[in-house]
């Protein structure tokens, strides 16, 4: 699927719109400034994809601080079978500059 920039994010966000919204940060970072998605570091996400299994067919939107993390996670879940993931452009840093 096409990445999301953050725009769009926060449209949809302000629509709630139905999709699984994802950040990869460190815990740290996402106590320090959250969007409201759910919190799996990226480097836990092997090993806590049973949480995510009734998503599978459905869109989940991750974001990390810069979009590096997410672009990473977006490629591991598709690799495990996820087939509608969006990656954040530019993260919360860029969702923080509208």
């Amino acid at each position: 699927m096409e990445d999301i920039d953050v725009k769009e994010l926060k449209e949809r966000l302000e629509k709630k719109d139905k999709f699984l919204f994802l950040d990869v940060r460190e815990e740290w970072e996402y106590e320090d400034d959250n969007l409201g998605a759910k919190n799996i570091p990226l480097a836990d996400l092997p090993h806590r994809l049973e949480e995510l299994d009734s998503y599978k067919d459905q869109e989940i939107i991750i974001h990390c601080r810069s979009g590096a993390r997410s672009g990473n996670a977006k490629k591991f879940l598709e690799s495990k079978g996820f087939s509608q993931v969006r990656n954040v452009l530019g993260g919360i840093m860029a969702y923080r500059d509208l």
